[in-house]
């Protein structure tokens, strides 16, 4: 009982000194509740570009992706990017070969120019694709019929099939329908010159560049951006049989093709992440920035919390009171300050997770990129009682280390 009383004591003097000085104790709880959010929502931008990218090639239902190398921007060609694929429809065809390949889809990607009504064009991002079945989602129409007329025996003498797909995104902003025209081309003549029918609404591009998009059949839109002499694709992308060894086709592949890279999705995704690493570095420190700045403020004002409350600890100290009974009054101040600037850091963290991700999505147009995992939670719980408890055992520490109540006093 005289150890219960004893520690119901020591809450009640800490709680009371807390109320003494309420605007440093606020102040000290906002600097736990900043160290809090940085990390959480550190963790949390970590984990939805890792799981949003996981997520996008998974969904792509591709096992293997080939590439050339990167992608050169050409400021005077049509189109503005140097795709490095070359001969892009025979080394799908050679990859198909394979026995346990069961599609290779070569793709391009170029700047195009639109227009619903060959008046006003915009730029936006073209897809194209060899034909269709070549996964991509349909949401509303029937898509690509018929065979693929314009790229006829190896060559692009045969008739251009005029049709596109759009993504949801570009039909909304237009006002367009599965029926509807719409003007491509990769220059403003161009475009004004050719008009497609939408024969679907397709997310699939949209969600894999993070914009709005027009796609096309490979071989028109290489026509119509210049790429068409030597076959240019951005990347060709493989489907394995079902129970194949995506590693071990990729390995034969590589050996048969050693000028071309083949990546696994998992692969993929670090190499899409590695381009970033100067933004991630960047972002890193700012976040590290934060956890050391709130959890040096809320250090800082701990500290100086016992320290203006050394007249009552000396009294404490008069009266009788151990070292342990200071050091515990100073440390349950700490763990206090430490509860609440976690619950409200904790509480904060959905809604400003929230807004980063609307900010996220308006930018970069990818949506999902800041998703908090529990372990988050875990790691502002220990930056918030780690720094808390290092401030009040530190002051109280100082505190119990001077000799007497009047030493307290000078």
């Amino acid at each position: 009982m005289k150890r219960v009383r004893r520690a119901w004591g020591t809450v009640w003097i800490a709680l009371r000194q807390l109320r003494t000085d309420r605007m440093r104790t606020l102040l000290a709880v906002f600097g736990v509740t900043l160290a809090v959010l940085s990390v959480t929502l550190l963790a949390g931008v970590g984990a939805g570009v890792t799981e949003t990218g996981s997520e996008t090639f998974e969904e792509s239902g591709r096992d293997l992706w080939v590439s050339g190398g990167p992608i050169e921007i050409a400021p005077g060609a049509v189109g503005g990017f140097q795709n490095p694929i070359p001969n892009a429809h025979p080394l799908a065809a050679e990859i198909d070969d394979h026995e346990d390949v069961r599609t290779a889809t070569p793709l391009a990607f170029q700047v195009v120019y639109v227009s619903p009504d060959g008046e006003e064009f915009d730029t936006t991002m073209g897809s194209g694709v060899p034909g269709a079945g070549d996964s991509v989602s349909i949401t509303a129409g029937e898509g690509f019929t018929g065979p693929n007329t314009h790229y006829a025996d190896g060559n692009y003498t045969g008739e251009m099939t005029y049709q596109a797909l759009v993504s949801p995104e570009l039909a909304e902003e237009y006002g367009l329908e599965v029926g509807d025209t719409i003007h491509v081309g990769g220059t403003v003549q161009t475009a004004r010159e050719n008009e497609f029918e939408i024969v679907g609404i397709s997310p699939t591009f949209a969600n894999f560049l993070g914009t709005g998009t027009v796609t096309l059949r490979l071989s028109e839109l290489q026509t119509l951006t210049g790429n068409a002499y030597d076959d240019r694709a951005t990347i060709i992308t493989i489907q394995t049989v079902e129970g194949a060894d995506p590693a071990a086709v990729r390995e034969e592949l590589e050996a048969r093709h050693p000028e071309y890279t083949f990546r696994t999705n998992q692969e993929q995704l670090v190499e899409v992440v590695e381009r970033q690493a100067v933004v991630l570095a960047a972002g890193a420190s700012l976040v590290a920035l934060g956890v050391v700045a709130g959890g040096a403020l809320s250090l800082n004002l701990l500290l100086s919390i016992v320290y203006v409350q050394r007249e009552a600890l000396s009294v404490l100290r008069a009266v009788g009171a151990t070292r342990l009974g200071v050091v515990g009054v100073a440390v349950t101040q700490a763990l206090v300050i430490a509860a609440l600037g976690f619950v409200l850091g904790a509480a904060a963290t959905p809604v400003l997770a929230a807004a980063l991700d609307r900010v996220a999505l308006a930018v970069t147009g990818f949506e999902g990129l800041v998703r908090v995992p529990a372990y988050a939670y875990a790691a502002g719980a220990a930056v918030a009682f780690g720094f808390a408890l290092l401030g009040g055992v530190v002051g109280a520490v100082r505190v119990t280390r001077l000799a007497s109540a009047n030493d307290l006093l000078q």
